[in-house]
């Protein structure tokens, strides 16, 4: 898909994007304590994912449980959607699946404006997976303009379910966290992307 054609150089090159790389984006944001119910699904699914390997099973048994736990915490007032198509500028190679949006809407039935956070998964390299992150963000950001609904952030996150990095767009600029957390503190990496999408009003 072309979203997973782009590399950092090629987004910096083709999308006129500025990336940062020196920036603690999200260290002082507070941990949220998070349910038992996903605690122990953790528990039981992350040896599973780890050792399967793939980034569908890494998906499925990891990060969505993560972003599903999101939700609840903020009474499902965002909506979650898996490998959903982002078709927005095909002669820009801006189109194609992501692997995970969160959207500043209630609405399941379908992907509705303004699209908070975009989370990639990755099956070892997180490095590799920069790139078409940030061409994500850029996407979303142009998806939420055409649709009315601008927000001053991006966010991002690129994760193999057991590790994850966050991103921060905004003004044609990209950071990225220089600290990466480990779902071994996920109640650190809940409180991030709880922030996030509180950020995206």
């Amino acid at each position: 898909m072309p979203y997973s054609n782009f590399t950092l150089k090629r987004a910096k090159r083709e999308l006129n994007i500025k990336v940062i790389e020196d920036k603690d984006l999200f260290s002082q944001i507070k941990e949220i304590q998070v349910s038992d119910y996903l605690l122990t699904t953790l528990k039981y699914n992350l040896p599973l994912a780890l050792a399967v390997g793939t980034e569908k099973v890494r998906s499925e048994l990891v990060i969505a449980n993560v972003l599903l736990e999101v939700r609840r915490l903020l009474d499902n007032q965002i909506s979650f959607f898996s490998g959903i198509n982002l078709d927005v500028d095909k002669g820009r190679d801006l189109n194609g699946f992501c692997d995970f949006i969160i959207s500043k809407s209630p609405e399941q039935f379908y992907l509705n404006a303004p699209i908070i956070t975009i989370v990639e998964a990755k099956n070892e390299n997180i490095t590799g997976g920069l790139g078409q992150c940030i061409a994500e963000m850029f996407a979303s950001s142009l998806f939420n303009e055409k649709e009315e609904e601008p927000l001053p952030k991006i966010y991002g996150a690129v994760t193999t379910g057991n590790t994850w990095r966050f991103l921060e767009y905004k003004d044609n600029s990209a950071c990225i966290d220089v600290v990466e957390y480990h779902i071994t503190n996920v109640n650190k990496i809940v409180g991030i992307l709880m922030k996030m999408a509180s950020r995206g009003k």
